[in-house]
């Protein structure tokens, strides 16, 4: 009969690293917290790109950004920001324009309706973000924070602005 440190001991390891085990934890915890927010956006005819897309329209309201420089500020990469505008567009959330001093450039612009859906929305995010990771306290919070960007530092662009 085996004892349980006997089993313990000859069971093959979870993960091959340490690296391994940290990453697949953001992975699956990404995914649990994902959920959340998906259920959340699809409510309301979203996906999390695009709520991303309009909460960062209007941080320059009432300005605009082109869409290059769009697309490089989002969480996460959007390899198809024409398609995602689009959809924002037909809704008639977003404005896109091109300068007439360069035509090559579409600049796009977060409209009255686009604030009006993230005004009604603000209350839901928070505490969607609360019932995500409510539980931490601040503390917690700011090392994860802080262990989070230095974890992802040497993977970005050093002019990146994003956070």
């Amino acid at each position: 009969m085996d004892r349980p440190t006997e089993r313990r001991t000859s069971r093959p390891r979870r993960f091959d690293s340490p690296e391994q085990e940290a990453y697949l934890h953001l992975w699956r915890t990404y995914d649990r917290l994902r959920a959340l927010e998906d259920e959340l956006f699809a409510r309301h005819g979203l996906t999390a790109q695009q709520y991303n897309a309009l909460r960062l329209l209007r941080g320059v309201h009432p300005g605009r950004l082109p869409t290059l420089a769009l697309a490089g500020r989002l969480v996460s990469r959007a390899p198809d920001i024409t398609r995602l505008l689009d959809r924002l567009a037909r809704r008639g959330l977003v404005e896109r324009v091109r300068p007439p001093d360069n035509r090559r450039v579409v600049e796009v612009g977060i409209s009255a309706a686009g604030l009006a859906l993230l005004a009604g929305l603000d209350a839901e995010v928070r505490a969607c973000n609360a019932r995500m990771l409510g539980h931490l306290d601040r503390a917690d919070l700011r090392t994860l924070n802080d262990l989070l960007r230095k974890a992802r530092r040497p993977h970005e662009p050093s002019d990146s602005d994003w956070l």
